[in-house]
């Protein structure tokens, strides 16, 4: 496994990064940079279970380790579905993680995770697209944002 982080400044408060990250409407928006169609089930509690998926029967199984809301977000990815059928891992600690840290209005957002070798060059290519997603929503005030 190799860590990878990426970080963006946006003009908006933490809490409305927040909820574009993980809100019901929001999140497939920009998740959609990563595969059209993304969606998630989850209650986004400590402990809870997540299914992301695709809407084409692939997608990620993972638990939420850590929800401090505003602040800090993690997800610990357990394993993988594909073509509709689940299959746990032992990856480690294979961690997804969001800081966010607000000053003066302006919320910075690091997203670092736990990649495998063969993943590294689609999300060093695609969180950059990802977070600039979120950026144009969150900066947006026309955009009503619902968790």
């Amino acid at each position: 496994m190799k860590k990878i982080e990426f970080k963006i400044t946006i003009d908006a408060s933490a809490a409305k990064v927040w909820d574009v990250l993980f809100g019901l409407k929001s999140y497939p928006k920009w998740t959609a940079v990563f595969a059209e169609g993304s969606q998630v089930k989850t209650d986004w509690k400590k402990g809870s279970k997540a299914v992301f998926h695709d809407g084409k029967g692939d997608g990620m199984i993972a638990v939420i380790n850590e929800n401090i809301p505003s602040q800090y977000m993690s997800i610990k990815h357990i394993g993988q579905i594909m073509d509709g059928k689940e299959t746990l891992h032992d990856w480690g600690e294979s961690l997804e993680n969001y800081t966010l840290t607000e000053k003066d209005g302006k919320t910075d957002l690091l997203i670092d995770m736990d990649i495998t070798e063969e993943w590294l060059d689609y999300f060093e290519k695609t969180w950059p697209k990802a977070l600039d997603k979120v950026k144009e929503i969150a900066e947006n005030p026309d955009e009503h944002v619902e968790t």
